[in-house]
């Protein structure tokens, strides 16, 4: 298996805080090699976006599957939400980044399927900054640990609609600072008289109605969305993703993530999304994707807060 000084070079940067034992470390030096082909074919044909090797690399994507993604399927579906559509128009572009302190540092799930944390505190922060001024940083740690009577299995995925639900009837959500995240299942340690974040109401966007998706980021907050991560999507490094090969129905999404603007690139109409894999990852833990085409099952089960203030 020939490779080069430069490529073990590569391999060493790439996973820096890692440590192998020296079976392992020839194991995922070929991994790495394997990834890296698959990125550099990809990146010399004509793509919308481009692959990069990142601190994923040195991972099988069945390995990687294990360890970030909902490993139980979410039949997400609200085949009809009660979002209430506004007739427009609406802004070419939005980024609630640049709006005002709106949206909190991109964050690590670390190896837990707890993505739909980290969309679920991520919509309710910024839905509490747009309306307050005030941009907290919210526990997923709680929801791990304490959200299970309401369909969620901590680090083996759950939605943010359902995590919306136990918050609104929980009584409240802790700071981060308050209940830290581990990446781990814990026992449920929540304090009541620790809330600083509360739900009056659960909002899901009609099924697939992707236009519903710009109305609630345009005029509303950002949205919580899932989508299905197929083998090509955790070494993307920038530019616009769409796939032809993922499915687009709401049994398979298996991650969620948060919508916090959209924009049009030379014709192509976008997503920004806001990733949980930390801010090394993408475009600074952000990424790009198709919109208008219900990409990946991007659209199958959208919704948001309406945080009570």
């Amino acid at each position: 298996f020939g490779y080069s000084w430069t490529t073990e070079m590569g391999f060493r940067v790439c996973q820096h805080n890692k440590h192998y034992s020296s079976e392992e470390y020839s194991y995922r030096l070929r991994t790495f090699i394997q990834n890296k082909r698959k990125v550099e074919e990809h990146n010399s044909g004509q793509h919308s976006y481009r692959m990069g090797l990142n601190q994923f690399s040195d991972m099988t994507f069945s390995e990687f599957k294990k360890l970030y993604l909902l490993r139980e399927p979410q039949n997400c579906s609200a085949t009809r939400g009660n979002h209430v559509l506004s007739m427009g128009p609406y802004p070419d572009f939005v980024d609630w980044r640049t709006k005002g302190n709106y949206v909190t540092p991109v964050k690590n799930q670390g190896g837990c399927g707890s993505c739909w944390t980290f969309s679920t505190t991520g919509c309710l922060e910024s839905a509490i900054a747009i309306k307050t001024g005030k941009l907290l940083s919210l526990a997923e740690q709680q929801l791990v640990d304490c959200a299970g009577a309401y369909k969620n299995h901590g680090c083996n995925g759950g939605l943010p609609s359902q995590a919306f639900e136990y918050i609104k009837y929980n009584g409240g959500l802790e700071a981060e600072k308050d209940y830290p995240y581990t990446a781990q299942d814990q026992h449920c340690q929540y304090q009541p008289n620790k809330a600083v974040a509360f739900v009056k109401e659960v909002v899901n966007i009609t099924q697939y109605d992707e236009n519903g998706i710009v109305d609630a980021v345009a005029r509303l907050n950002p949205v919580s969305i899932a989508f299905e991560v197929t083998d090509d999507f955790f070494q993307y490094e920038g530019g616009v993703y769409s796939n032809s090969n993922c499915d687009s129905t709401p049994d398979k999404v298996n991650h969620a993530v948060l919508a916090v603007g959209y924009g049009v690139q030379n014709g192509t109409k976008y997503w920004i999304v806001k990733n949980s894999w930390g801010p090394e990852w993408g475009l600074n833990g952000y990424f790009y994707i198709i919109r208008g085409k219900n990409m990946c099952g991007l659209a199958a089960c959208p919704s948001y807060p309406i945080p009570l203030l």
